[in-house]
């Protein structure tokens, strides 16, 4: 478990946040609690207090079962004795020191061994041929990986990463993204994760944390947080939609096609090589849903799942966001006065229309599978 009970201000900002988290809820893997905010929300302040790095005013922080700061018995461990790997947004290697030695640094400062051994570090962040590198010569994402690996034989028993993708373009991040699902799902270190950005929430979260101007918000699974109306403006506007588990259930190669089992029957997206059975999770964007009273015939559109409006969102303007219930909650954007023409109301029948071309690689949050979006789709 992560309990964390926090008071801290800094100027003009005051963090006061409160969270549990159970890190090893998963199985034999590792969890992902992910901080998610904006900049400015307090996220890295948070990380910095669980590091030691910064000292709360007040609080409790409680890592399993460890109390590492409670301000009331005068507990509040150095860093180096809380067992907390961090991999920071610039990776921080030596860069007097090689790759191998840079991960051994973090050997020699460990007592005892960690669940994760040099070989393993190298073989599974793939840096066996960097070695006998410096870091000046290293990729932004090559720097992350072996920043990663570093923290990890540190013999952490939780790793803290404070928006390791943000410095990286869009290429590095796809490449450093399918490392950190593998370090999920086999090392068994439970990892909280600093992000602003919905792909990789999507993709890593097992608990979310949404902050906000310095308070835990709310505290949850992706999928229940991100079909909550009233989270919008934490979660984004413009790219907010309902996230749903699926499961890949076949392959349409000749069409273009893959068909995902999920709660609502079977929704179609552009072909990915991923492999049957394989379980992911799917953003499908309120602004790519729309609604129809009846079924509809001979039309291009591919996934239409019949469902329940359960709520509307109250906000004034020409746009409202319509929850539906299709087996699992869905969200429409529609205008206000398609709202007014077809009565849409709470408990109301609808059909929930969504083209198999709106789903791109950001709205599928699998691992590095082939994409192959198709024109000819719908």
């Amino acid at each position: 478990m992560i309990e964390v009970d926090v008071r801290r201000r800094h100027g003009a900002f005051t963090l006061d946040a409160q969270f549990a988290a159970n890190a090893m809820d998963t199985g034999d893997r590792g969890g992902v609690t992910v901080l998610f905010g904006r900049s400015g929300a307090g996220k890295t302040s948070l990380v910095n207090l669980l590091a030691g790095l910064d000292r709360p005013d007040s609080g409790r922080i409680v890592i399993g079962g460890a109390v590492l700061f409670d301000s009331e018995t005068g507990v509040d461990l150095p860093p180096e004795q809380r067992r907390l790997g961090y991999v920071f947004q610039d990776g921080r290697l030596f860069p007097h020191l090689s790759v191998l030695r840079n991960l051994t640094y973090g050997m020699k400062r460990t007592a005892g061994g960690g669940p994760v051994t040099l070989e393993t570090a190298i073989d599974l962040l793939d840096l066996g041929a960097l070695l006998d590198r410096r870091p000046a010569t290293l990729s932004g994402g090559e720097k992350q990986r072996v920043a990663i690996g570093r923290a990890l034989l540190a013999n952490p028993r939780l790793l803290l990463m404070d928006e390791p993708l943000a410095s990286l373009d869009a290429a590095r991040k796809n490449e450093i993204l399918p490392f950190i699902e593998q370090l999920r799902d086999e090392t068994g270190i439970p990892i909280v994760y600093v992000s602003h950005a919905l792909d990789e929430v999507i993709r890593l979260a097992d608990t979310l944390v949404l902050l906000s101007d310095g308070k835990v918000v709310a505290v949850g699974g992706v999928e229940d947080l991100m079909s909550r109306l009233d989270l919008r403006p934490l979660t984004g506007r413009y790219e907010a939609g309902a996230v749903i588990a699926a499961t890949v259930r076949s392959h349409d190669e000749a069409g273009g096609l893959t068909l995902l089992d999920f709660a609502g029957g079977t929704m179609r997206v552009p072909y990915t090589d991923l492999p049957l059975g394989k379980e992911f999770r799917v953003r499908v964007r309120a602004r790519d849903v729309s609604l129809a009273l009846t079924e509809p015939t001979d039309i291009s559109i591919l996934n239409v799942f019949p469902g329940t409006v359960r709520e509307i969102g109250g906000e004034p303007g020409p746009q409202v966001d319509v929850l539906i219930d299709i087996g699992c909650p869905l969200w429409a954007r529609i205008t206000r006065h398609a709202l007014d023409k077809l009565a849409i109301a709470p408990g109301k029948p609808v059909h929930a229309l969504v083209k198999a071309v709106a789903f791109d690689r950001h709205s599928l949050g699998h691992g590095a599978g082939r994409f192959r979006p198709s024109d000819e789709t719908d």
